[in-house]
């Protein structure tokens, strides 16, 4: 484990540009779709567009540089006003990156989490009022009594002071229950609406014992949660007053949800959910609609076989609007309203952690439209992906077992 000072020495020395200045694609252009290889399935889509959608290659120049590097297991950035970042990493620390690449000692003042497998310190979000309070949240596998554990959402004041950062009047706003003992499927991103009010997604937790309960308005597995900043629960909310339902739950029947984003343009949330062998799914949840899992789905068990009856279809579940058969396995979400990529504006970026590369979708009245994949030539995780105040793109990448180091990229348009 590197010290405080390592990590700031090394983000120095890698604050460099490191990338082509000629569009960091791969995707080519005809009309074809993107994706040409065999899938893992023979389901066919419910309707034209909702899977392999035509290739489109944006031919958008850009350089790629290196913000930060050293990063242990990094899982989460959220770029600050002034031009810094807050970064989590999975084993439990919360980090500042300044412009200029140093990479801080971890906050003080972050509760304890559970690290192993897919748990840790996960999403982090600032307030829509973080100038006036200076409120951050975060979300995190908390070790819960009796040996289990399960996804928190806590929130904090950032207070620094003499070149040092902590958390103040730390308070968890939500718990997932029930709790349980596994390492697995915890979800999880948050993103506030322009209202003010704070989605979460969850995982199923995987096991077969524990996925049927994303169809249960009783648990918080495989959910889409929406509360207010405080932690109580909006009125408005679909499942208030119903007998036997979490008045938390907004959306339920998904797998394990590690990329969620507001669309400016509309102000609804999107997510895009961890499929099993094919069947990522990229859904716009509304107020209490049921997306499927794991009674229908795209996918198959990892095994090969079918998952429950091998169905893809039924009344009262919402078909996804995309999905991708091979996955990419998506982690992050971004709409892009910039003005620095003015082609790229309404565009959809997903990160991907199997297939290394940044995926961008074109939507036009609900449906993608094309499809493009950026950086999988540089064969790293992508974790993360968010837009900066500077209207650039920031991409947090890490890299499988071992120790995990990632680095932090910024996206820079380059004049052709």
């Amino acid at each position: 484990m590197r010290t405080a000072l390592a990590f700031a020495a090394s983000a120095a020395i890698l604050l460099v540009a490191c990338g082509d200045a000629v569009g960091q694609n791969t995707t080519p252009s005809g009309g074809g779709p993107l994706e040409t290889r065999p899938a893992n399935t023979r389901y066919q889509p419910a309707f034209a567009g909702q899977t392999r959608a035509p290739a489109e290659a944006s031919n958008v120049a850009f350089q790629v540089e290196t913000v930060a590097g050293g990063l242990v297991q990094p899982w989460a950035v959220e770029p600050m006003a002034d031009g810094r970042f807050l970064v989590t990493e999975k084993t439990g620390q919360m980090r500042i990156v300044a412009a200029d690449g140093r990479v801080s000692a971890p906050i003080q003042g972050v509760p304890a989490v559970d690290g192993r497998g897919q748990g840790g310190l996960l999403d982090v979000a600032l307030s829509p009022t973080f100038a006036n309070d200076s409120m951050i949240y975060w979300s995190y596998t908390e070790p819960r009594d009796g040996g289990g554990n399960g996804t928190s959402v806590a929130r904090g004041r950032l207070v620094e002071t003499g070149g040092a950062a902590r958390l103040e009047g730390v308070q968890v706003i939500f718990r997932a229950i029930p709790p349980y003992g596994n390492n697995m499927h915890f979800g999880s991103r948050l993103a506030f609406s322009s209202d003010g009010k704070l989605f979460i997604t969850l995982g199923e937790r995987s096991d077969t014992e524990t996925r049927g309960q994303a169809q249960d308005l009783g648990s918080h597995y495989g959910k889409v949660i929406r509360i207010n900043p405080d932690g109580s629960v909006p009125q408005d909310n679909p499942f208030v007053g119903r007998g036997g339902a979490l008045p938390e739950i907004w959306s339920y029947g998904h797998r394990n949800v590690q990329s969620a984003a507001i669309d400016p343009a509309t102000g609804r949330i999107w997510i895009v959910e961890h499929g099993p062998r094919g069947g990522d799914e990229l859904n716009q949840p509304q107020a209490g609609r049921n997306y499927g899992w794991p009674v229908i789905t795209y996918g198959v068990e990892y095994s090969g076989g079918p998952v429950g009856q091998g169905i893809q279809a039924r009344e009262g579940m919402e078909q996804p609007v995309y999905y991708w058969d091979p996955v990419i396995a998506p982690s992050g979400m971004q709409f892009y309203d910039g003005s620095a990529f003015p082609a790229w504006r309404g565009s959809v970026f997903v990160g991907g952690l199997k297939d290394t590369d940044l995926v961008r979708l074109t939507l036009r009245d609900g449906r993608v439209v094309g499809e493009e994949r950026l950086l999988a030539d540089r064969k790293k995780r992508i974790r993360d992906v968010r837009q900066g105040p500077d209207g650039f793109l920031y991409v947090l990448t890490n890299v499988r077992g071992g120790d995990g180091i990632g680095e932090l990229w910024r996206l820079r348009p380059t004049a052709r």
